[in-house]
């Protein structure tokens, strides 16, 4: 039988990847393809949230002080975008061979509310908060959905029909396993780390604006005290710093990508002071804005 590894060098070989280094998307939308033929040094990333499932290589993500290792045969579960700093290490010459998932908010209450039926579980609004990044092993039937998976995304037809129902499978076996607390938080809506999940959601989607604390609080509907104290054992972050970390991710990305200037940048990322910005990013990413 194959194994992930050989899945994703016959599924980069098909799609004739051999010379991508980064992400693809797929024919499925919400799930993304990783190679990288060279390690790379730690340096600052913002992480989606999603399942992560690795071939081949191995990463060291660190978030505040805690480290997590993962490598071939390993899988992740991130419930909220996180930013971290990643190391990532090439094993016998082997490219690093990864695969995204992004988890649909109404497949995981659906999923989550029929296993609660099925099961007799209660839900939990005061489960414990943590940054919940933690490595576990796929097992035998997580490996064959993910394999089910891989063929299915060398053929657009295929990925159309058969994908949902794999993701669905794949997200199902996240819920049985051992990292299923972090989408179980995510599905509780009065739970407070579905209620930091979303704040998150409104500070990637208005980092441009801004934003207070007292405000996501207040939408959150936590005091200051205890949204403060919730998001930082979620994020490892205070609300300000991860802010911070999100705008200069995405101005990281505008000068990448959109090839813009340092000026042009610090405004679309809601920075009113360009030398501020400019000051910032090279203390973050120990490279100035115009040298990236």
């Amino acid at each position: 039988m194959l194994d992930i590894a050989s899945m994703m060098q016959d599924y980069v070989a098909h799609m004739h990847l051999q010379n991508l280094e980064g992400n693809s998307s797929t024919y499925l939308p919400g799930v993304h393809f990783y190679r990288a033929s060279q390690s790379s040094v730690r340096q600052p990333l913002l992480y989606q949230s999603g399942i992560i499932i690795v071939g081949q290589g191995r990463k060291v993500i660190h978030l505040g002080d805690h480290a997590v290792q993962y490598g071939a045969g390993n899988y992740l579960v991130i419930g909220v975008p996180l930013p971290l700093e990643c190391e990532a290490f090439v094993e016998d010459d082997q490219a690093i061979l990864g695969l995204s998932i992004d988890v649909p908010p109404s497949l995981l209450h659906e999923l989550v509310n029929l296993l609660y039926l099925e099961q007799g579980l209660q839900s939990n609004n005061k489960q414990v908060l943590e940054c919940g990044l933690k490595a576990a092993k796929l097992d035998m039937a997580f490996q064959l959905s993910c394999i089910r998976l891989l063929d299915a995304l060398k053929d657009k037809t295929a990925s159309t029909i058969l994908g949902p129902g794999l993701i669905r499978e794949i997200v199902y076996q996240v819920l049985v396993g051992p990292q299923r607390h972090t989408l179980l938080g995510l599905a509780q809506y009065e739970g407070h780390y579905a209620r930091i999940a979303k704040a998150l959601n409104r500070v990637h989607v208005d980092y441009s604006k801004e934003i207070s604390v007292e405000a996501l609080a207040s939408e959150a509907n936590m005091s200051v005290s205890a949204f403060h104290r919730a998001f930082r054992q979620v994020t490892m972050e205070s609300p300000l710093q991860y802010l911070k970390k999100v705008r200069l991710g995405k101005a990281k990305e505008l000068i990448h990508v959109g090839g813009k200037r340092t000026n042009e940048v610090a405004n679309l990322v809601g920075y009113s002071s360009p030398s501020q910005f400019s000051r910032e990013f090279k203390r973050h990413f120990n490279q100035s804005p115009s040298s990236y």
